[in-house]
């Protein structure tokens, strides 16, 4: 009964139709809470900028309530987690984006904030150059704190997280449909193997089937919730071009492995390194070097042991390290007042943990 009455309006408002996560958060914001928009009368909901008559009448006479309560049944039921984008324990990678879901559901035990995260993505018909060089990277990569990201789908995806477990790195399937089913069923077996180092995550409640125009939705998460996208091996178009189209929208760094002019299945990785949107990568190491990661060193260990945070300075941290690192826009994204945040970041700047730089910027010390 907690949960449902904590998560109710969350959930369903999420499951009203015509309204996507941009529209949803307005809502949140001019109503104050999710449960309020429900609530709110119909005046005062079309005082809202953008609100038309229609999506009022939509909100009023929703079925979503009904089946927001049939969602959480299903929850308790499985031992799911619904992560709100206002909470703590939501991906901070992805708080920053306006279109990023007002919920995720999430079954697993690798927390959604880890230090290091990296997306890779590929076609669905991998060569077995393409298989090598999946392995290999992820061979690389082991020797890090690093959780791997994909979409749980036929060929590189599925194989990226194959590798993962073989190396032990915790990997996580973004899908496209709810967590009442996996697609495709293939894949059952090796959902259940990600869940004990990884886990499985959507923004779809249960009965949503795994239609194509959710694939593109799916691959924002994608793309958002990484430190870094790897485009293996891609034609000029499909999902793995829409995956690093937004990693570039979103700020985020991407990469590519380069092939052959003459291969399918390196055009669209080519077309990335050509068109500078996409970084040429060769290896794991490579890549840890341009992403100015390195191995978690003792003087870390020992710095971490030295102090320990506190909410307000985790949060901004966070921020910092997925690149939200100007006062202004630290401001915006945590709602506190500049002279709390000048003597946060005064205190961070002492425990050495952040630098400052020109333009009211800051740099995390890792």
């Amino acid at each position: 009964m907690q949960l449902q009455n904590f998560h109710l309006y969350r959930i369903a408002l999420s499951m009203v139709d015509q309204i996507g996560s941009v529209r949803a958060k307005q809502l949140i914001a001019y109503c104050g809470s999710a449960e309020a928009v429900f609530q709110e009368s119909k005046k005062n909901l079309l005082k809202i900028p953008g609100i038309s008559n229609t999506l009022v009448e939509i909100i009023k006479n929703s079925s979503a309530i009904g089946r927001a309560e049939k969602e959480i049944e299903f929850i308790e039921k499985n031992k799911i987690s619904v992560l709100y984008y206002l909470d703590d324990d939501y991906p901070s990678r992805l708080k920053p984006y306006e279109d990023s879901p007002i919920c995720l559901f999430y079954k697993g035990n690798t927390p959604l904030n880890g230090r290091l995260h990296v997306s890779i993505v590929g076609t669905r018909t991998p060569t077995d150059r393409g298989k090598y060089i999946c392995e290999k990277l992820i061979e690389d990569l082991s020797k890090y704190e690093i959780t791997i990201f994909s979409g749980l789908a036929y060929g590189v995806d599925a194989m990226a997280h194959k590798a993962s477990l073989a190396q032990q790195l915790p990997t996580i399937g973004i899908i496209a449909h709810g967590l009442d089913t996996i697609y495709p069923k293939v894949h059952k077996k090796l959902a259940d193997e990600m869940l004990s180092n990884g886990g499985i995550l959507t923004e779809f409640p249960i009965n949503t089937n795994p239609d194509r125009d959710r694939f593109p939705a799916r691959n924002r998460i994608i793309a958002g919730i990484s430190d870094a996208v790897i485009v293996i091996e891609s034609k000029k178009s499909g999902g793995s071009m829409i995956t690093a189209n937004f990693a570039n929208d979103y700020n985020k760094d991407v990469f590519a492995i380069p092939g052959r002019i003459n291969d399918e299945y390196s055009q669209g990785c080519n077309a990335l390194i050509k068109d500078h949107k996409a970084f040429l990568l060769e290896s794991g190491e490579e890549l840890i070097k341009m992403m100015r990661w390195e191995k978690r060193s003792e003087k870390e260990i020992q710095r971490s042991l030295f102090y320990d945070l506190t909410r307000d300075e985790q949060k901004i941290i966070e921020m910092i390290k997925i690149g939200v690192d100007d006062i202004d826009s630290i401001i915006n994204s945590l709602s506190v007042n500049p002279s709390e945040l000048a003597a946060i970041l005064l205190e961070l700047e002492f425990k050495g943990v952040l630098k400052s730089l020109p333009g009211k910027k800051y740099m995390y010390l890792n």
